[in-house]
């Protein structure tokens, strides 16, 4: 039983400082729009397929396994985001959602704000 919750203790830990870390990751390059139910929002990646969906107030979020679950329901601050062009906090469950090449998200409080953002890369 010991073990078991020093493995969920140091898994927490770790979800916690990957996220903290990524909270300063900027975009770099063109973005593209992703489907909200394809994207674990605890690793803040486009994985490819459909995520476990989470009910939270009447709002869907999505994570990737148990702690991922468990992570989003208990913590409020995991279901919110910064939009990198107007700086606003933005709800994870209703934000534009796109992704770098190598799959990162970035959340985006409205399709206009995506396409500011996306501006900057056109010819």
């Amino acid at each position: 039983m010991r073990k078991t919750a020093a493995i969920l203790a140091l898994a927490t830990l770790l979800l916690s400082v990957a996220a903290f870390a990524q909270e300063d990751v900027k975009p770099s390059g063109k973005l593209t729009r992703v489907e909200t139910r394809t994207v674990c929002m605890i690793n803040e990646h486009a994985m490819g397929k459909d995520q476990i969906a989470i009910e939270i107030d009447g709002r869907t979020y999505y994570g990737c396994c148990e702690m991922c679950k468990k992570a989003l329901a208990a913590d409020e601050t995991k279901r919110s985001a910064v939009d990198p062009v107007t700086g606003k906090k933005v709800d994870k469950a209703t934000a534009v959602i796109a992704a770098q090449e190598d799959g990162r998200v970035f959340y985006f409080e409205n399709e206009a704000s995506l396409a500011k953002y996306n501006k900057q890369f056109e010819k």
